[in-house]
């Protein structure tokens, strides 16, 4: 058939959903009006590690509005069947109320149960526990690690051994938290042996699967809705145990029940970006060529459950490097188990190696984006395949032009303005945006209007508008006439909201069923003896603003209202698919990025403050500019917390977490946030996907943290390989 003109696609529109936004329309997880709904809080663990000897609840029963309090001691014993199928990590997950076991600080021990928020969160406080206390294991330095999983291609020791520049330094970065602006909550059901939640999920498909398995019930008698998501960053990617609580306090009390976490709450009730301590040793030539690579990681898990991440692919596959050596090493600690955040592994591993290419251009004295040239490989040395897009030399030219970066001196120390010293950095940047099999629904109604469902998620990416604006242009039809449905594991399934594959998987669903229904149509009309299409070919037919007409001759056609009315036909429908990257893989298929940055360092006290930020990205076609960019801004300043602000900090004495508030916890604020801006270079990866993308959402925040560091050492020729760069380390 002929392809369809684009209007949609590629246009800087606004949100479908903003009014319902900034209106207050749009309801949150805490904020479906439920009926008889009663209101739990839960009872935090005081210890890091024991266990529950007593649970005192008299002074909390005896609290007006309190109606029961849960705890291990008659919670009824939950099935807790094994869940291949989750978004969980490997390892025994928690199983909340089930045992008197407390692995972590605020593990979750009792929860309350109220007519009224304040008074289960009152009744919360008067829960008196005993425990058994003893000392948890949560430094990362004394604790013993897992056996490594390792990577290994030529001799890297003794490449090492001949190389003429030798390098071994150490990175350390900080456990990070995601802080959405909407804190975790669930309201749940239950209808007879159905279960409906309304929660705060990236994948209403994975909590539907884990509450399935924890309750033994088959999956089609749980229900999970989720229409709005106030910001996740991957904090959202599992089910969580306070969903757990809400659905057993529900069944026992028989009555609808809401958790909310506060805000503290988020520090243990959900999960984190691990601290990693980052060992590289670098050799190369005196030209800069890179001859081996020795990587050793190590990251906290928790005792019950072992995550991990894409931490070794970067150093696999990003520079050309003959001798490569990787060693991942997961270290068990007393904590709650953590979970993937912005850029997960890439982020952090850009820190790592971006940091030492700019030692060594340094040392060397050659430019930083010449050093990287000279290692540019020509294909994915981890297993030989071609690249399916690789324009990382075009991020580099693009981004020196307009950051201006001719204008930088590599003499560190030499760019003052006023006290302040000044320094530019860069960095390169590299993701692997996942593809996943998803599917989609879409329905032209008579009246020329569409819906199209999809159970996928939307935190903010602006899944709502980039989706209708697929259907759209597959369809033939304005904006204004389609409507796009997600968060309800009722509609087709789709994978997890996060590592950015919900527009390559999700969208390419979404644009096989409405070409479908398209199809349809183009075939129904010129079937019908009665159109002014009949005879025509189908391959010759377009659809614009809901009207059919022959390529060439627009004079020449009928509307979608028109041709389903002649035949007595209230809709067309179809379901839609995408299965998945080809198995096995016949590209390499990756997303780039280069990332310049100017910072101002007080000379005196040692503050950073970013001035201008340019990230310039190889990420296939864009569907939304307007959304892109605002992607681009928000990984951007992401990275500038994980750079200069952004640390969680343990006691390791009892575990407790610190500064479990955005009042310690420091994220940026808009004083922080200079001068940001993104360029997305055109192009598309049909080798990809049927739409050619491959999201923007995490690449946008890897080598930010690196470039911002980078600038550091130009500016104060001080090199700093922790996380975040605080003005301690700079005096």
């Amino acid at each position: 058939m002929s392809p369809q003109p684009r209007a949609a696609v590629g246009a800087p529109l606004s949100r479908v959903d903003g009014r319902l936004k900034v209106t207050g329309q749009a309801l949150y997880a805490a904020e479906h009006d439920v009926e008889g709904v009663l209101h739990a809080v839960i009872v935090d663990s005081g210890i890091g590690l024991g266990r529950i000897t007593s649970v005192g609840t008299d002074a909390a029963l005896a609290h007006p509005g309190v109606l029961r309090v849960i705890s291990h001691r008659d919670a009824p014993k939950l099935p807790y069947r094994d869940n291949p199928g989750s978004n969980n990590p490997q390892g025994r997950r928690l199983r909340v109320f089930q045992d008197d076991k407390v692995l972590f600080h605020g593990q979750p021990v009792a929860v309350v149960i109220a007519t009224t928020a304040e008074a289960a969160q009152h009744g919360a406080s008067l829960v008196e526990v005993g425990y058994d206390a003893r000392r948890p294991s949560t430094d990362m330095r004394r604790a013993t690690a897992d056996e490594p999983t390792t990577y290994a291609r030529g001799d890297a020791e003794a490449g090492l051994r001949d190389a003429a520049v030798r390098m071994d330094l150490t990175y350390r970065m900080a456990r990070n938290h995601h802080n959405p602006m909407e804190p975790h909550a669930t309201i749940a059901r239950w209808d007879g042996d159905k279960l409906t939640v309304w929660d705060k999920t990236q994948w209403v498909v994975g909590t539907q699967t884990e509450l399935s398995t924890v309750f033994g019930l088959p999956m089609e008698s749980v229900r999970v809705i989720s229409p709005f998501v106030g910001g996740g960053f991957g904090s959202g990617l599992r089910c969580w145990p306070h969903t757990v609580v809400a659905a057993l306090a529900a069944r026992e009390t028989k009555r609808p029940v809401k958790v909310v976490l506060s805000r503290k709450q988020q520090y243990f009730g959900t999960g984190f970006r691990p601290s990693y301590e980052y060992r590289l040793r670098l050799g190369s030539d005196r030209r800069g060529r890179l001859a081996a690579a020795v990587h050793e990681m190590d990251a906290e898990t928790s005792s019950y459950e072992k995550f991990e991440e894409a931490i070794m692919l970067a150093g696999q596959m990003f520079y050309s490097t003959p001798h490569v050596s990787q060693a991942y090493r997961k270290v068990p600690l007393d904590v709650n188990t953590p979970i993937w955040m912005r850029g997960p592994g890439f982020a952090n591993a850009s820190f790592a190696i971006e940091s030492a290419m700019d030692e060594l251009a340094d040392r060397l004295r050659i430019d930083p984006i010449e050093l990287r040239l000279r290692n540019e490989p020509s294909e994915d040395e981890s297993n030989g395949l071609p690249w399916s897009t690789r324009r990382l030399r075009e991020c580099y030219t693009v981004g020196a032009r307009e950051f201006g970066w001719d204008r930088r001196n590599p003499k560190p120390r030499s760019t003052r303005d006023g006290d302040r010293l000044i320094g530019l950095g860069m960095a390169a940047a590299v993701y692997d945006p996942g593809r996943a099999p998803a599917q989609a629904r879409a329905r032209l109604d008579a009246d020329g209007t569409a819906v199209v469902e999809a159970a996928s998620s939307d935190m903010g990416p602006g899944t709502y508008t980039s989706q209708t604006q697929v259907a759209a242009d597959a369809l033939g039809l304005t904006m204004r006439a389609v409507t796009f449905r997600l968060g309800d594991s009722l509609y087709p399934q789709t994978p997890p909201h996060g590592g950015s594959m919900t527009m390559a998987s999700v969208g390419s669903a979404t644009l096989d069923a409405c070409d479908k229904v398209r199809r349809q149509a183009v075939e129904l009309a010129v079937e019908d003896e009665r159109s002014p299409l009949y005879g025509v070919r189908a391959e010759d037919i377009v659809v614009r603003s809901g009207r059919l007409h022959v390529q060439g001759d627009p004079a020449r056609g009928e509307t979608y209202q028109r041709l389903l009315a002649r035949n007595n036909l209230t809709r067309l429908e179809a379901d839609g698919s995408y299965t998945g990257p080809p198995d096995p893989e016949r590209h390499s298929y990756f997303s780039y990025g280069a990332v310049f940055t100017e910072v101002a360092v007080d000379a005196t006290l040692g503050l950073v403050r970013v001035r201008r930020m340019l990230g310039v990205y190889d990420v296939g076609r864009i569907v939304s500019p307007k959304l892109a960019d605002s992607q681009a801004l928000g990984g951007m300043v992401g990275g500038i917390g994980q750079a200069l602000l952004e640390q969680t900090v343990t006691d390791h004495r009892d575990g407790r977490i610190v500064n479990s508030g955005l009042a310690d916890y420091l994220v940026p604020v808009n004083a922080d946030i200079p001068d940001l801006k993104a360029i997305y270079l055109e192009g598309e990866d049909m080798r990809a996907d049927p739409l050619g993308v491959k999201g923007v959402g995490e690449i946008v925040q890897v080598g930010v943290a690196s470039a911002i560091a980078n600038a550091v050492f130009n500016a104060t020729g001080r090199r700093i390989r922790e996380l975040p760069i605080t003005a301690e380390a700079l005096l």
